[in-house]
């Protein structure tokens, strides 16, 4: 299945660093289009052991996101698979369509441990074929089946489609969304995130979701220096008037094939402030434009980094915004497949 290309983040197919052939192809990279690929899950749910997280187990129901940023982390990940960080990341899409059935298969093990999920910590769980695929929405509906505590991150307002679901979770303390809020200006906004949904739908995001009693943290990510740094306390009143319980930052992160996308990035859009950019993000990893360091990597350390961290602590008192993901979810009620419709019996 296939797509008609429009605007991608990149038009590079910079190869990945594990890539050992190279493709060529007769269309023109402008015109290209996204394809979607069924991929079979064996495992759906991820753990990890970061300490710069606030959640040790996520999903990601899609790998590569034709949203098209171009300073996602996740990239590099299409390395994996032999395909471009580059424009294969946007072009390439993997779709986990098996993966309610095989969610459901996990949450019904015995020895299954619940604690809450964040769905869309790598690609978007909302990208544009989730209107089609379902996957996502599959998911949730296998989750509230369980009372299944739960958290979203996004940028898209196709959220909202399944408010159905989100909104009786929140209200009993199950569940919370993330958005992702880059730019309130359309026009930086289609040059990092060509595909995604405009600032001001994301603010009606918000809105949408406050109103019906999901607590919502807007992540201001990434925060770039000369890019959108200056619209930082603007975002962060604006989404708390919309609605925002709580906020986060992250700096730019360059890992592997992302480093020279984002300078190809640059050049293309913003020649006469790339080094400036580049400067000061060297100058809050030690000289490098990246550094990888647990509690490092997501602020930086230095005169530039400490001047965002406080400028964004006072906006966020300013406007009443709790630290990111101050709330707790509860997991008391979980009852595995099977056992749902068992629940009212149970809590007799």
């Amino acid at each position: 299945m296939a797509t008609s290309a429009s605007n991608r983040g990149t038009l590079s197919r910079h190869p990945g660093r594990f890539q050992v052939t190279t493709v060529v192809s007769d269309e023109a990279d402008s015109a290209r289009p996204t394809r979607y690929h069924r991929e079979q899950a064996r495992s759906i749910i991820t753990h990890n052991q970061s300490p710069d997280l606030h959640f040790d187990s996520s999903i990601n129901p899609y790998r590569g996101c034709e949203h098209g940023c171009i300073y996602c982390f996740a990239r590099p990940n299409h390395a994996y698979v032999d395909l471009s960080p580059g424009q294969d990341f946007e072009a390439e899409i993997f779709c986990k369509d098996n993966a309610a059935e095989v969610l459901r298969d996990t949450l019904r093990k015995p020895g299954y441990r619940c604690r809450p999920l964040v769905i869309g910590t790598a690609t978007d769980p909302y990208q544009p074929v989730e209107r089609e695929r379902l996957i996502t929405g599959e998911i949730l509906q296998v989750l509230a089946e369980c009372r299944h505590p739960f958290s979203l991150i996004t940028k898209s307002a196709l959220v909202l489609r399944d408010l159905d679901l989100i909104a009786p979770m929140a209200v009993e303390g199950r569940a919370s969304v993330a958005v992702s809020v880059t730019t309130l200006d359309n026009r930086l906004k289609n040059q990092l995130e060509p595909r995604a949904s405009g600032g001001r739908e994301r603010l009606k995001t918000v809105r949408e979701l406050a109103r019906a009693g999901v607590p919502v943290t807007v992540l201001v990510a990434p925060l770039i220096p000369f890019i959108n740094d200056q619209e930082l306390e603007d975002i962060v009143e604006q989404v708390a008037a919309a609605g925002a319980r709580s906020a986060g930052y992250v700096t730019l992160r360059l890992p592997h094939e992302v480093g020279p996308l984002w300078e190809e990035w640059l050049q293309r859009h913003y020649p006469e402030r790339a080094d400036r950019v580049m400067s000061a993000l060297k100058e809050m990893h030690g000289g490098a434009s990246y550094d990888s360091r647990w509690h490092h990597r997501q602020r930086g350390q230095g005169p530039m980094a400490e001047l965002l961290a406080r400028r964004f602590q006072v906006a966020c008192q300013r406007h009443g915004l709790a630290p990111r993901e101050s709330f707790i979810l509860d997991s008391s009620a979980f009852r595995p497949p099977g056992l749902a419709g068992q629940m009212h019996l149970w809590e007799a």
